[in-house]
């Protein structure tokens, strides 16, 4: 809350100022959930930066935050390729793409393998025009890649990434200084590809057994719709550059 002092905030959370400030500086790292719950509702955060508060408080070991397509089960790079009209992507934390299926690709370049989203997105001024809701995809994207990276603020990739991005995209700028915190959630994808027109794609977001931190994207349209008819035509002319 902004302009909320330390001894207001310890106040509406039910605790000293002094075991706050304790907090504040990391001295106590066990804080019970009861205490991170309070904080929460004092600072009035929503869900997903509560939940976010609880990951910072109790965090986990883990490796690096870049993955590779070596942690995807086969099976399921398997399965991705038999959908020929839905397009599926595998990304990491940092919203690298580690496998993607060919309608992916077909939808848009940016699925391919080795692309990172978010360079893809606020650096390719293309994406501006292809994504209709580039201002909200943008400030999802980085705040749900914030959730992701948890503690790990010192990776050297996610430094890297920043430091490109931060270079180079103003818009990138202010995000990342918001400090803004979502889950990677599904919705509605408004986009508008340069051969078949505007597509409203619902997508959704899993995540994959085995190794932190890898989610499988799928995009689908609703039957009999546009949209749905123009991933027919994609697909179709995926064929005919295979035969």
């Amino acid at each position: 809350m902004q302009g909320l002092r330390r001894e207001e905030l310890a106040l509406l959370a039910g605790i000293s100022s002094d075991y706050y400030m304790r907090l504040e500086q990391g001295r106590d790292l066990h804080p019970s959930d009861q205490v991170l719950d309070a904080v929460a509702r004092a600072l009035q955060l929503n869900l997903d930066a509560t939940a976010h508060l609880h990951h910072l408080a109790h965090p986990v070991g883990s490796r690096g935050l870049a993955g590779s397509v070596d942690d995807i089960p086969p099976s399921l790079l398997r399965l991705i390729n038999t959908w020929t009209t839905t397009p599926a992507y595998v990304q990491d934390r940092l919203l690298n793409i580690l496998a993607s299926n060919p309608i992916a690709v077909e939808l848009s370049p940016t699925y391919l393998v080795g692309c990172n989203l978010l360079r893809e997105v606020f650096l390719d001024q293309s994406q501006r025009e292809f994504r209709r809701d580039w201002e909200l995809v943008t400030a999802n994207g980085v705040a749900a890649m914030r959730a992701q990276v948890g503690t790990n603020l010192d990776d050297p990739d996610l430094l890297a990434l920043v430091d490109e991005l931060s270079a180079a995209s103003s818009r990138f700028r202010e995000l990342w200084n918001r400090h803004d915190i979502v889950a990677r959630l599904g919705g509605i994808n408004r986009l508008d590809h340069p051969d078949v027109g505007p597509l409203d794609l619902t997508s959704e977001k899993l995540q994959i057994t085995g190794p932190e931190g890898l989610t499988l994207c799928i995009f689908h349209a609703a039957p009999n719709t546009p949209t749905a008819e123009a991933l027919a035509v994609l697909a179709t002319r995926i064929t005919s550059l295979t035969r």
